[in-house]
């Protein structure tokens, strides 16, 4: 008798959860988003970091959220991100902000200033520093929450058609680099271009321009720019450690119900994580690869390094003299470099100095 009424309470509770299962999942809406990427499909890494993000959100809300991911140029040219988020023509973007600096300068702190933080700096700036607080502030004017969703490390210093063996090499030189780091370079004799990541390889095979940086071997060695520039110089100093950002419109965001919400910030956490350990794997097999192509690999002249930063404070302190959303940023943001840097010089990079100079004998 227990034993009869066990298995049909048993079965009357499989019964109410076949029913509630349903409305649960019924309570949860249907959403589909655009995101525009500024990246080009055949950048994995870059442009697999809007990916990863759709695909997670998708597989965090059960398939209810999703977001499809478009290239550069597909609904907006790469550098207008920003603008179609802004404006609501895509609910969301994958970009990097130094791209919108003409704007405000402001713009650069959530992706790098030249000569300043490393991508573990520039992470704990954003997320235990203050820096993220002050930065989504600013972009509330640009009707966009912003979210940290890559980092690729610190880059390399790009591909010139000639030799660079002292300062009087750039003077005249046409670069393609992006945002306020042309800024820097211009008082240094360089007239600087910026262009999309897919307009680059062309305008250096028609001599166009003289130089191009864009990010480092693994994705360089894919868009073949070895084959018409084989100077390949570091260290990017304007990008020693740069955030990709997932922007997001702000009217959108208010829309989407809280659990929605979690899944793409998770999502964008992971992308960021995952982006920068990919490279760190993916650039030791291609520049190995660019090595045996004959690629001369080249340290910047020390003089190019100390004008580049003198000229970048120099500017800074400009900037912040005038533009009142810049100061706001770039007070507290200095005051972190200085802490970040004291540590650094006890631990990390007391580690790095040693193992990297003195290599195991075998």
């Amino acid at each position: 008798m227990e034993r009869r009424s066990f298995l049909k309470a048993a079965a009357v509770g499989a019964a109410a959860s076949t029913v509630a299962a349903p409305a649960l999942a019924q309570s949860a809406p249907e959403i589909k988003w655009r995101m525009a990427s500024s990246f080009p499909k055949s950048l994995d890494t870059l442009f697999g970091a809007g990916e990863l993000i759709a695909r997670r959100v998708s597989e965090l809300t059960e398939g209810k959220f999703q977001i499809r991911v478009f290239a550069g140029g597909e609904i907006v040219p790469g550098l207008q991100v920003l603008d179609a988020v802004q404006q609501g023509t895509v609910e969301c973007g994958h970009t990097v902000s130094y791209y919108y600096v003409g704007k405000d300068p402001t713009f650069a702190f959530e992706a790098q200033l030249p000569f300043g933080l490393n991508s573990r700096q520039n992470n704990a700036w954003l997320a235990h520093g203050g820096g993220l607080e002050l930065l989504r502030e600013f972009y509330k004017g640009y009707n966009v929450l912003n979210f940290p969703a890559g980092n690729t490390g610190t880059q390399m210093g790009g591909w010139f058609r000639k030799e660079i063996k002292s300062l009087a090499d750039l003077k005249g030189l046409k670069m393609r680099i992006a945002g306020i780091a042309g800024k820097v370079l211009q008082p240094l004799g360089v007239v600087p271009q910026q262009l999309a990541g897919g307009d680059i390889y062309p305008a250096l095979e028609k001599g166009t321009i003289d130089a191009a940086e864009w990010v480092g071997p693994y994705d360089d060695e894919k868009l073949a720019f070895y084959r018409v520039a084989k100077y390949y110089y570091y260290p990017g100093f304007w990008e020693g450690g740069p955030t990709v950002s997932s922007y997001v419109n702000l009217d959108q965001w208010a829309k989407l119900p809280k659990a929605y919400q979690v899944a793409f910030e998770v999502a964008c956490a992971e992308a960021n994580a995952n982006m920068q350990s990919k490279y760190d794997v993916q650039n030791i097999l291609g520049l190995k690869k660019l090595i045996a192509a004959g690629v001369q690999l080249r340290p910047f002249p020390k003089d190019v390094m100390v004008a580049a930063q003198k000229a970048a404070f120099e500017m800074y302190a400009a900037i912040a003299a005038e533009n009142p959303h810049f100061r706001a940023v770039y007070e507290p943001w200095t005051r972190f470099r200085e802490d970040v840097q004291l540590w650094w010089r006890v631990a990390e990079f007391g580690y790095d100095q040693f193992v990297l100079t003195n290599p195991v004998k075998k």
